[in-house]
């Protein structure tokens, strides 16, 4: 009886709250993939604003990548992606690789700690959180970091659009070739595989047609 109750009120939340709402708390909403573990925070995280990227912010004191893009806080682990409006809690699976992430230089650690970015003086600016939320938004729209153009790089120049895309390209290339990466691709086809099977269609990506942008 107590099993059939908890049942009737688990439907009657995935119904009546919106994923978004229910992302506050730890809700395994990942297709079957293990979510990621939590990361421990003494206190809401600082951020840096990445050279050469649009808008994309990363958390630089902690040992795993955690960036915030679009309103989204985002954490590869396994191979695997996922996004939550918080960067302690509420983490969904995000069925693909999201398009900021190319933009990335995978050297920046280095760069931080050395406080030089490809050669340049990197007097980088760090952002409390409260100031995050308070401005990403405006910042976006404005072009804030866009028409600073520097991003505390001294007598640095940002890359022409197409050695950028160039930059994308290799970058996605060696994304493609990690090993966690590759075992997880191999996890989806046999996925598609069972479903065919068992005449399912296959699962449609999360989030597809939804918008990369908070709202």
């Amino acid at each position: 009886m107590k099993k059939l109750l908890l049942g009737t009120i688990l439907l009657a939340l995935a119904i009546v709250v919106p994923i978004p709402t229910m992302a506050g708390v730890d809700v395994n909403v990942s297709l079957g993939f293990p979510l990621p573990p939590p990361i421990v925070f003494p206190a809401p995280p600082d951020v840096i604003a990445m050279p050469d990227t649009n808008d994309v912010y990363v958390a630089p004191s902690i040992g795993v990548d955690l960036f915030f893009w679009n309103g989204w806080w985002w954490r590869p682990w396994e191979g695997r992606w996922y996004r939550s409006y918080y960067y302690d809690r509420g983490w969904a699976f995000y069925n693909r690789v999201p398009r900021f992430y190319f933009d990335v230089d995978p050297g920046w650690r280095a760069y931080y700690r050395d406080h030089n970015w490809n050669g340049h003086p990197w007097n980088y600016e760090r952002i409390p959180n409260h100031r995050l939320q308070q401005n990403w938004k405006s910042w976006h729209t404005n072009r804030y970091w866009e028409r600073q153009g520097t991003w505390g790089v001294k007598g640095y120049q940002s890359r022409p659009q197409q050695q950028r895309q160039e930059l994308r390209n290799q970058r996605q290339q060696q994304y493609q070739q990690r090993p966690e990466v590759q075992r997880h691709q191999q996890q989806m086809q046999e996925r598609q595989k069972q479903q065919q099977r068992h005449g399912q269609h296959p699962q449609k990506k999360e989030h597809e047609e939804e918008s990369e942008h908070r709202r």
